[in-house]
């Protein structure tokens, strides 16, 4: 199954004031500003589901994958080396766009540069707004935790696995249902590092699933994505209001 190899930049503008008062004007010192801008490339996999260019009226359901730290660089065969686009590379089918960027060498993942590509996405092809999902394991995992708490009505649901992320963020995420997957045998990235997440999200009454392997080391994401309920689970979800607290 070949993709189609996409490319984005985003050009960020940054500016910063040195401001003063006018006391401390009168002693020489002056207001002045500080601008740069600066690009992020990113290349991505795309794949559109089979009767996508059939009906020209219908939106698509979109699931952004997002991937470990060992598969990053300039080469997009590494991103088919686990979950949805391998299986996709192995012939399976999916009733979903899948959206699948690739980290450069030595970063990590960007919450506001993955913010883009999803916009760029939506500009171009025909996504539905509430039935928008994103998943991840480990480095990607922690991806997801965070791509959803800067971005809580986005998503319709979302599945993190072997991540982690800041508890006390979850507060903008207790109205997204989560699906989240971790060994309990991990050694690269600890169970607590989930676990402290889920119980922060229980607290606050979130509806959040947690899927323990026993005896499963940092790979837990490989019976996970082979696990077609995982699918259907993130297909049955449509995106609701964030409940305010």
């Amino acid at each position: 199954m070949s993709y189609p190899i996409k490319s984005l930049l985003v050009i960020f503008a940054l500016s910063a004031w040195a401001l003063s008062s006018e006391v401390a004007l009168s002693q020489a010192v002056s207001a002045e500003k500080f601008s740069v801008k600066f690009e992020k490339s990113l290349n991505y996999l795309l794949h559109l589901p089979e009767g996508y260019q059939s009906d020209d009226s219908k939106a698509w359901p979109l699931v952004l994958f997002l991937h470990g730290a060992g598969e990053r660089g300039d080469n997009l065969d590494l991103v088919k080396v686990h979950g949805p686009p391998k299986l996709i590379a192995e012939g399976q089918k999916f009733p979903f766009i899948l959206l699948a960027p690739q980290c450069p060498s030595g970063q990590w993942w960007e919450t506001n540069v993955l913010e883009a590509l999803l916009e760029k996405t939506e500009e171009e092809y025909r996504v539905d707004p509430d039935r928008i999902y994103v998943t991840g394991l480990s480095m990607g995992g922690y991806g997801t935790w965070a791509l959803a708490m800067e971005n809580p009505d986005k998503f319709a649901a979302i599945a993190p696995i072997c991540g982690g992320g800041v508890p006390y963020r979850t507060r903008s995420i207790t109205n997204l249902p989560i699906w989240t997957f971790h060994g309990d045998a991990d050694t690269a990235v600890a169970i607590s590092e989930t676990q402290t997440l889920v119980d922060e999200l229980k607290k606050r009454g979130a509806d959040v699933k947690f899927t323990i392997y026993p005896e499963v080391g940092h790979d837990s994401w490989t019976q996970t994505y082979n696990n077609p309920e995982l699918f259907e689970w993130l297909l049955s979800k449509k995106r609701v209001p964030e409940k305010e607290e």
